[in-house]
């Protein structure tokens, strides 16, 4: 039986996935999997039987990444679960601030009297740009970015992108007509609105500061899909000053942006529609279940992935998550094979500092003997799938 904790509401489409070798659990100490969405983790106690995380979204920064590896935690997302909700956002978002709707809306909630007469009179003031033949540049081309460029070019956009990280899929998907530009400082200056989907991390901290903004279009227009780290919120706010930059519209609201004209600020708002909720709980679920019953790794952001053949009824898995360090695949294989057992398959996995390996023996095993045989320097957990 494997005990599964939520942290947030969790879809009951995903979660009605769980079989009856499934149970919810209130308590986190008695969890071995958490489905978590926006929750914060990193201050929590992780227990020791604590096998698995999803996050029922894309972004993970939510969750101690590094301090689950360590401990031998898969962590999975659900990319691509929630794109399509994403991508209309953005578009929502390219026509609210080409169309000056919002101001517009605030406007006609003050009209008391003689309404129509007033309209027709001040309408003027929020005439707007269509965006039928303007240039969107997309910046990452990853599940969301690509379904926005296609979603754009039908809208009658030209698009562009940059990618140097671009997947054999996300090139099969984007369109042929979307042209890929290999230095980002060389496609900004092309575009009427640029649209950022990449992933935050180290490497992308703080990317659009103010050498990337001085390479945009004049009066263009900066959407932040992403996460709020990306841009130095300094360096936006003067490009609105000086009109560098016309809007900047953000799903991610900081304190230092509330308030900041030309800034248009959703409230976290990209993933929050019930097929997206619904997408992301069946995927985190069946990840987890996958993982428990197979020890099939999808969509882990801090161990490799890993697909082995179904397992047959009748036979026991052996799944030991370790580092990535010398020797220790011998001494695995090696250890099972001094208790007299065949190793029937094996597979090996490596990510960074990382490392899974699965074993099918053809016989039954000690579970007690085996984790003594594995208890050695650099494995990190080990476990049995009956």
């Amino acid at each position: 039986m494997y005990n599964i904790a939520t942290l947030n509401n969790i879809s009951h489409k995903g979660m009605s996935l769980l079989t009856d070798d499934y149970q919810v659990v209130e308590d986190l100490a008695e969890a071995s999997a958490v489905i978590v969405r926006s929750a914060d983790m990193h201050e929590l106690e992780l227990p020791g039987g604590l096998l698995a995380i999803a996050r029922a979204g894309a972004g993970y920064n939510n969750i101690p990444v590094d301090k689950c590896a360590e401990k031998g935690i898969v962590v999975f997302n659900t990319p691509g679960a929630n794109a399509n909700a994403v991508k209309e956002l953005v578009l929502a978002a390219m026509l609210i601030a080409s169309r000056n709707i919002l101001d517009a809306v605030d406007w006609a909630k003050t009209l008391k009297e003689g309404v129509a007469a007033a309209v027709e009179k001040g309408k003027s003031q929020f005439a707007g740009a269509e965006i039928y033949g303007k240039t969107l540049g997309v910046v990452g081309l990853g599940y969301i970015g690509v379904l926005v460029a296609n979603a754009a070019e039908a809208l009658g956009m030209k698009v562009v992108g940059y990618d140097p990280y671009l997947s054999v899929k996300a090139a099969h998907d984007l369109s042929s007509s979307v042209e890929l530009y290999g230095k980002l400082e060389a496609m900004l200056p092309e575009c009427d609105y640029v649209t950022i989907h990449v992933p935050a991390n180290a490497e992308t901290k703080g990317m659009f500061g103010a050498p990337l903004l001085r390479a945009m279009k004049n009066k263009g227009v900066l959407l932040n899909f992403s996460r709020d780290s990306l841009v130095v919120s300094k360096d936006v706010k003067k490009a609105l000053k000086d009109q560098k930059l016309r809007f900047y519209i953000t799903d991610f609201p900081t304190d230092d942006m509330v308030g900041v004209e030309g800034t248009i600020l959703i409230p976290h708002l990209g993933a929050s529609t019930r097929e997206s909720e619904e997408n992301c709980a069946v995927m985190a679920v069946k990840e987890v279940m996958n993982f428990f019953e197979q020890g099939v790794i999808e969509n882990a952001v801090n161990f490799p992935a890993v697909n082995p053949e179904k397992k047959p009824d009748d036979s026991p898995r052996i799944i030991v998550m370790h580092k990535n360090v010398p020797k220790v695949l011998t001494r695995l294989s090696g250890s099972v094979s001094e208790m007299g057992i065949n190793i029937s398959n094996m597979i090996n996995k490596s990510k960074g500092d990382f490392s899974v390996t699965i074993l099918d023996p053809d016989a039954p095993v000690d579970e007690q003997k085996l984790r003594a045989a594995y208890d050695f320097e650099g494995v990190i957990s080990v476990r049995i799938i009956p």
